[in-house]
């Protein structure tokens, strides 16, 4: 089997636009006609350049090699170059690229991807939501304007609507804008806010779901002490990122000080990041995205790490459907499996993309045993949705204050 040729799409995710501004899809044929799909997970340069960047990849070290020899491939792209070390850049091509061919290993094997690495341990998957703005209104609402992000109540009924629906974990992140210049202290009204928002989130859905309080690496050391203590009371399932992802052992310091369990890696590639996370004690709760941090079986192989450090995962998802099915691939056969992140009940563009819909149901994602990675792009969908814009999948805040509104979620 030898792998024969490339198609690369840039797709707009249309509004909403839950999960970002667009979708980097690959797909990989072989000579026998095996298609296998892949998404690239890159928010670093235009989605139209990290496209090619696919495709020069694909040309140098891909093309008219066997797909099933991943670690082969994996090294070639990793030392491309003379850089052998994590750049996020080229392991989110890699990553896409990766998980492409382990669709079409499953698919000439006839098995869903689980059942090729370990084997399903998960009958299904517990999920949680981002708490967005209801119906059809956008993730950039006004800032100025009473909404999800920066009312309490209004978060406390979105919860507790989602609670209803199944789900038993919600995410939220008041605690104000995050900037490039990043870690700040967080003002007073900050603090406020973000103790409020807990506090009227779990009077709302009392014991029915826990609560995830994300920041994104917004604060400075002292600065994240000091919001765990004022949201400590609520008992959240975790502190995701409090400080910026550079340095682990300033996240550990945070780690140290508040018995909320800190959750990271969404920003984070490769084995090698994610060891020093766990050596240091920054983390036990593991936030891999398979579209940026190498791919499946590097993903496998940091799960099996956590593992020896009683540490668990709950793989990230701020993009399309099909990094959402390899994270679903990756926790099924995951014992450390927490909670896996969606994009509301996986349904709206992320289920209109796919020929068939991943299968929601009362909170859980049942593992598709479809093989590979059970889901196909439906093409003329995503061809009927060019990105044309020129706005990166995130944006942050250019104030190194901090004092300007809050740009995503």
């Amino acid at each position: 089997m030898k792998l024969q040729s490339i198609e690369t799409c840039v797709v707009a995710n249309p509004p909403p636009r839950r999960g970002g501004r667009y979708f980097i899809f690959v797909q990989l044929k072989t000579a026998c006609g095996i298609t296998g799909v892949g998404e690239i997970y890159n928010a670093t340069f235009s989605p139209h350049l990290c496209a090619r960047m696919a495709d020069d990849v694909f040309a140098r070290i891909f093309e008219n090699a066997d797909p099933h020899h991943i670690e082969r491939l994996w090294h070639r792209t990793y030392g491309a170059g003379y850089t052998m070390r994590p750049d996020v850049t080229v392991m989110g091509v890699l990553s896409g690229l990766e998980m492409a061919c382990w669709d079409i290993i499953g698919k000439a094997a006839d098995k869903p991807v689980y059942e090729l690495l370990g084997g399903k341990v998960h009958e299904r998957l517990r999920t949680y939501t981002y708490l967005y703005p209801p119906g059809d209104e956008d993730v950039y609402p006004d800032p100025d304007v009473p909404n999800v992000y920066n009312d309490p109540d209004l978060a406390a009924e979105c919860a507790l609507h989602w609670v209803d629906q199944g789900f038993t974990a919600v995410k939220f992140d008041p605690a104000g804008p995050y900037t490039v210049y990043d870690g700040h202290q967080p003002r007073l009204d900050d603090l406020e806010r973000s103790e409020q928002f807990c506090k009227r989130i779990r009077e709302a859905v009392g014991t029915r779901a826990d609560l995830l309080f994300g920041t994104h690496g917004q604060f400075s050391v002292s600065g994240a002490k000091r919001l765990a203590r004022r949201i400590e009371a609520y008992d959240p399932l975790w502190f995701e990122e409090p400080v910026p992802p550079e340095m682990p052992e300033r996240m550990a310091e945070v780690a140290r000080a508040t018995a909320i369990p800190i959750s990271a890696g969404e920003r984070l590639c490769t084995k090698f990041e994610f060891a020093r996370l766990l050596d240091c004690g920054a983390a036990s709760i593991l936030q891999m995205n398979l579209g940026r941090v190498g791919g499946l079986l590097e993903a496998k192989k940091i799960a099996a790490l956590a593992e020896t450090r009683y540490a668990q995962i709950a793989p990230h998802l701020y993009c399309g459907p099909v990094v959402g099915a390899a994270n679903i691939q990756l926790s099924a056969c995951s014992p450390n499996f927490l909670v896996l992140e969606g994009i509301q009940k996986w349904d709206g563009f992320h289920a209109d993309i796919l020929k068939t819909p991943l299968q929601w149901e009362d909170g859980h994602i049942l593992p598709p045993t479809a093989p590979g990675l059970g889901v196909e792009i439906d093409m003329s969908v995503a061809r009927a949705n060019p990105y044309s814009d020129t706005t990166l999948h995130l944006t942050m805040d250019d104030d190194p204050l901090g004092h300007k509104p809050v740009r995503t979620p």
